[in-house]
């Protein structure tokens, strides 16, 4: 059992790959699974966090949130140079209303659930984005009227009332993963089933972020499919947006002499976005706007791919030993 487990750790983004592939044919095949497979995001994405917080020290959580300089490039990344990089990119698809919308609702929100899954095997420092989570959600909150307005008009805001959705995926995707690993962690300083439940949650991570990963194409991909010739235009945005935030990420680490876990952890947060988060505020926009929750969708599917060869190429460029 152990000589499987080593190897898919061994052989992940190969096996990450192989899971989005199944996801894809799964969703095209049965699409009648794809509402089922929606519902079941939440559930499973919780779990995949739950396992990722149990591999983190609370003790780490602490100093994170003491690093006032890690936080402040965090913040500037996604609250400065992102909403600069989006507008650039989204005048691609000004002349579109429901493009535009999309577009901008997924590009311009941080990801704060599965980007510290994807931070951790890229070798950054995970502990560091979980506790920068609150403050980006926030934030994201607070800012995403403001650059809406800036970049379409008020009558876009008007349309649907973002802070309680944002809420509801705060709590379900962080907030009980997180206290149901630190009950563990307290639990196995104490006795024998808990440091169980650790080592499993440990050796499930592979498996448990394949099934994400196609659970989440395989329920979108028939949507993005039957509008293929509509999105195809947001595809090279999105693609765009990942390869100027690679740089423009670890320039901004460089920069303010972080550490490389902690730069690595800064290109993660500057490159994936809150897809999972802003899809029902897609869904809540008015029948005009029908494309823009499929702009989501196909955005949620580049950046799973992006992600998984970010994994392999972050720690090959960002490498121990350039800044300590």
């Amino acid at each position: 059992m152990r000589s499987v487990i080593v190897w898919g750790e061994r052989h992940q983004v190969a096996l990450y790959l192989a899971a989005i592939a199944a996801g894809a044919v799964l969703g095209l095949r049965v699409p009648s699974a794809a509402r089922p497979l929606e519902i079941a995001i939440t559930p499973v994405l919780a779990v995949l966090l739950f396992a990722t917080f149990l591999g983190v020290p609370f003790p780490a959580i602490g100093r994170a949130l003491r690093d006032g300089r890690f936080l402040a490039v965090v913040l500037a990344v996604n609250f400065v140079i992102v909403p600069v990089v989006v507008f650039g990119l989204s005048r691609f698809v000004a002349q579109d209303e429901a493009l535009l919308a999309g577009v901008l609702l997924v590009l311009l929100t941080p990801c704060v659930d599965y980007v510290i899954v994807f931070t951790g095997l890229g070798g950054g420092a995970k502990e560091r984005l979980l506790a920068a989570a609150p403050i980006l959600m926030l934030g994201q909150m607070l800012l995403l009227p403001l650059y809406l307005w800036w970049f379409v008009g008020v009558d876009l805001v008007r349309t649907v009332e973002l802070t309680p959705l944002f809420i509801e995926a705060f709590v379900w995707v962080i907030l009980l993963p997180l206290a149901a690993a630190g009950a563990v962690q307290y639990a196995a300083s104490r006795s024998r089933w808990g440091r169980i439940v650790e080592a499993v949650a440990a050796d499930a991570m592979v498996p448990l972020m394949m099934l994400t990963l196609a659970v989440v194409v395989a329920s979108q991909v028939h949507g993005v499919s039957a509008r293929l010739a509509d999105l195809w235009v947001a595809v090279p945005i999105f693609l765009g947006f990942a390869a100027l935030m690679f740089p423009l990420g670890a320039v901004a680490g460089r920069v303010s002499k972080l550490g490389v876990p902690a730069r690595r952890a800064i290109v993660f947060s500057g490159a994936t976005r809150n897809s999972l988060v802003v899809l029902p505020l897609a869904l809540a926009l008015p029948a005009s706007f029908a494309l823009a929750p499929l702009v989501v969708v196909t955005q949620t599917i580049v950046e799973l791919i992006v992600m998984v060869v970010f994994v392999r190429l972050v720690p090959r460029l960002i490498r121990t030993g350039e800044i300590s």
